[in-house]
């Protein structure tokens, strides 16, 4: 994830919540939230010179707090081309749907 995210990146929820790249590295750390499934169907890509923008249906299931969760959500996802390779620099999702 330190990576691929950049160091301006942004998430933007359907809630309106907003996270940085130094937010979802500590998350993903921290073992609060277990992912036993994601699964993207219905994606598109689409890419414009150095820029690419990726939208699809994700599918998760897991815990958060060891409670769980599963849900639905529809999210575009925009990657830049740069000099050290593609890097993702914004991600917005909508609001949650039920789950399959």
């Amino acid at each position: 994830m330190d990576r691929i995210l950049a160091d301006d990146f942004v998430l933007i929820t359907g809630t309106g919540k907003h996270f940085t790249k130094k937010d979802l590295l500590n998350e993903a750390k921290s073992g609060h939230i277990v992912y036993e499934q994601q699964r993207d169907t219905n994606q598109t890509v689409r890419v414009w010179g150095d820029t690419a923008v990726i939208t699809a249906l994700l599918s998760a299931k897991g815990t958060e707090e060891g409670k769980p969760f599963a849900y639905r959500v529809w999210f575009s996802d925009t990657y830049v081309r740069t000099q050290s390779g593609w890097r993702y620099v914004l991600g917005q999702a909508g609001g949650r749907l039920a789950p399959e």
